[in-house]
């Protein structure tokens, strides 16, 4: 109510309306609005003011929560954080809510000033939205003045996003404005908004947001309100200007996905099926929506076993996980809204990384494979990845989940057969060029037999010295085997055979003897189309080495006699020495010492006679070992000298390790195991400096032998196990039971068993 009354006087500095020549004035108190002037006013006039049209609206927008959420404890964790950084007045400390505004609020813990605007970025159907109504339900009561809840169909099935102008009207409506004292500019519209919202402990969830430009008309001018956006990209802007929080949404953990599976299925069901469980979450790579679906599948089929769906799955993929008449049911459609904002530049490379050889990818890969100049690819990229389509991982790599690389597969039908097949090739020569640079560094003083030209607009990496040259094939060794896989697939015969050279040196030196032999065994298939005869006898004298390393002796022969039988036919001298050498490599491994020193021995004339001093020099260090092992200790001294001086002429650093290896041996065998150690231990610094893993455990089982001749079994113990770990992570079976016998032999002599 405001109060007039007459007053018989003015006060200098008061505020006051004349009225007429009656030297009265109406004093105003309270709080008014407009002030009405009423002419002579005798006695009291009261005046009423007008009743709001509407009281303060509590919109409760939100959806229900999920029923069955499980897992996600990290993320809603963060996002527990997230509210606690922001304190209600936007200065780092708690206030007491007005009362006139509804009910009194309880004290916000204090954090640090930041901005109440978190944003939850992920591929789609990771479940971001199932995370941000499972976290606002747990705390609704943090937010008693409401929630605001939109759905923003940045990425929908039938609908263009939405217009922030239609979202901030809806809000306006929920907010209890009338639709006629909605303004009718939009700007207007958005300032009336946030001063609606302004100090109010507010949520606001923009949901399945397309850009930034569609969530900042809708941000509320007061970081009271704590605002939820989710979408497909990260919003930059977003992040840049405003000072979003981030939140990367990705696949389940292996715990989580089996909590969905059994709140789907039931604990029985799981519990009965366990191992058809695990391959169901395997083959579904954990990703949410895919175990959605799997599990709709099971129950709605429910006399259906689930190692039968598991096995649908693994065969047909990407089509058990679609949906003809739900696209939101549909993994691929749902995949495929992603790519709707998408230019076709990036539409493209998103398909052809699909069809790429390996798991991941680098700039400089990509940029083979999609022709693109290097700055385009790497800017295609990071779309990708601001689409959530990629992901950026450490050391500049790039991957995509299973499903959507599989997806992208599907992509990839849709360009030229030609277009497909060219970026393929790029890719490969890329990688078969830049490993062939690489194992060349590595092994300068041995053959280099550079492949075809590659093709036009490919550039391999320019490899600086052997470190890089190491680290990259350490880095791409698994994407090297899948593009030599890709390449026998389709026909690439050369690709093939030089990627197994290029990589033999480096299987052999990490112990990688499985894989050493299928690029062999994949080698040899691919040489009976090349016209040079010794790719032949190559492949079959390096396949015949790699089976004797994994004990497959007898196939391991037949290659070997192959291999010589060719070399001897087309006079290939250096071919013979070489096979000569495995030869005596293979009957060392079958024990027969006397026949391996007759092909050592073969092999040193061969390369003495065509005048090539560094193989010489390892036939020597051959003729050594064999001798030693056959206890003709001053013969096998003399061979290793000349072999040792000829490895240190030409700078061959695991010659000389090679060769001080085998002093250790001969320095066992005459009794003088000190000096054994010594040699041994020189061996294993130089193995150590350059990973050489495969000789490295093969010298830590020699010097276990001395320490253990010297009564120090601790050493020994050391030694041997260590090397034992080399074995088993190299596959090395057979080298494995015989050092575990050795442990066991150790531990009996120094605790022999009581006696009964």
């Amino acid at each position: 109510m405001v109060a007039f009354e007459p007053e018989p006087s003015r006060f200098p500095g008061s505020t006051s309306a004349d009225v007429g020549d009656l030297g009265v004035r109406n004093t105003v108190s309270g709080v008014v609005g407009g002030v009405v002037q009423a002419g002579v006013v005798h006695g009291g006039v009261h005046l009423h003011t007008a009743q709001p049209t509407s009281a303060w609206v509590v919109p409760r927008q939100l959806p229900s929560a999920p029923a069955l959420f499980v897992g996600r404890a990290v993320e809603l964790d963060a996002l527990d954080h997230a509210l606690a950084a922001v304190a209600p007045n936007g200065r780092g400390t708690a206030v007491q809510a007005p009362t006139a505004r509804g009910p009194s609020l309880a004290e916000f813990p204090v954090g640090d000033v930041a901005t109440g605007v978190s944003t939850i970025g992920g591929a789609g159907g990771m479940g971001k939205t199932w995370l941000v109504l499972a976290w606002a339900h747990r705390h609704l009561d943090r937010f008693p003045d409401g929630q605001l809840f939109v759905d923003l169909h940045g990425f929908s099935p039938a609908r263009e996003p939405m217009d922030p102008a239609v979202a901030v009207r809806g809000f306006l409506d929920a907010l209890g404005v009338e639709p006629g004292r909605i303004p009718a500019d939009p700007d207007a519209q958005v300032a009336r908004y946030r001063s609606l919202v302004a100090d109010r402990r507010m949520l606001i969830v923009l949901d399945n947001a397309a850009t930034a430009e569609q969530v900042i008309p809708l941000l509320p001018g007061s970081s009271t309100c704590t605002v939820l956006v989710t979408g497909r990209t990260r919003l930059a802007s977003l992040i840049d200007r405003h000072g979003a929080r981030h939140l990367t949404l990705d696949i389940l953990t292996r715990d989580e996905a089996r909590a969905l599976l059994t709140a789907r299925l039931g604990t029985g069901r799981v519990a009965a099926e366990p191992d058809a469980v695990d391959e169901l979450i395997a083959l579904c790579g954990s990703y949410p929506l895919a175990l959605s679906i799997t599990a709709r599948h099971a129950v709605t089929s429910p006399a259906v076993p689930l190692p039968e769906i598991a096995g649908e799955l693994r065969e047909s993929g990407l089509e058990v996980l679609d949906h003809d008449t739900d696209p939101a049911a549909s993994l691929p459609a749902v995949l495929s809204w992603s790519l709707r904002r998408l230019t076709d530049e990036q539409r493209t490379v998103f398909a052809l990384l699909g069809i790429a050889p390996g798991l991941d990818t680098t700039p400089p890969a990509a940029a083979a494979l999609t022709g693109l100049a290097p700055a385009r690819a790497r800017m295609a990229l990071s779309a990708l990845v601001e689409a959530s389509l990629v992901d950026r991982r450490p050391h500049g790599r790039y991957a995509m989940h299973d499903l959507i690389r599989d997806y992208a597969t599907t992509t990839a039908h849709d360009l030229p057969h030609g277009a497909r097949q060219a970026a393929l090739a790029r890719v490969m020569d890329f990688h078969l060029h830049t490993a062939a640079t690489a194992d060349h560094l590595l092994n300068t003083y041995h053959p280099f037999l550079p492949p075809a030209a590659p093709a036009p607009g490919v550039h391999p990496l320019p490899l600086s010295d052997t470190t890089t040259a190491a680290a990259w094939l350490e880095a791409e060794h698994a994407t090297l085997l899948a593009t030599q896989q890709a390449a026998a697939v389709l026909g690439r015969h050369h690709v093939v055979w030089h990627l197994a050279w290029a990589l033999n040196n480096f299987h052999m030196r990490r112990g990688h003897l499985r894989d050493s032999l299928a690029a062999w065994r994949a080698a040899l298939d691919a040489a009976v189309h090349l016209p040079d005869p010794a790719t032949r006898s190559r492949a079959h004298r390096h396949l015949g080495r790699a089976c004797a390393r994994l004990g497959l002796h007898e196939e391991s022969h037949e290659h070997l006699a192959r291999a010589l039988d060719l070399a001897v036919r087309h006079h290939d001298t250096v071919e013979q020495a070489h096979t000569h050498g495995v030869l005596a490599f293979f009957w060392g491994r079958q024990g027969d010492d006397r026949r391996a020193l007759a092909h050592a021995r073969h092999a040193l004339g061969l390369y003495r006679a065509i005048g090539r001093p560094l193989w010489e020099a390892d036939a020597l260090n051959s003729v050594g070992w064999y001798c030693a092992r056959l206890d003709e200790l001053d013969t096998a001294r003399d061979h290793c000298h000349a072999a040792l001086s000829l490895h240190r002429r030409f700078h061959d650093a695991d010659g000389e390790a090679s060769t001080m290896d085998t002093f250790g041996l001969i320095a066992h065998r005459a009794g003088d195991h000190r000096q054994a150690i010594h040699h041994y231990h020189q061996a294993l610094t130089r193995y150590r400096a350059f990973r050489n893993t495969y000789f490295l455990a093969y010298t830590l089982d020699n010097v276990g032998h001395p320490h253990a001749a010297l009564g120090e079994h601790d050493q020994a113990r050391t030694a041997w196990q260590e090397a034992l770990e080399f074995y088993r992570e190299q596959g090395r079976d057979i080298e494995a039971r015989r050092l575990r016998q050795q442990l066991h032999d150790l531990d009996t002599l120094i605790s022999p068993p009581e006696s009964a």
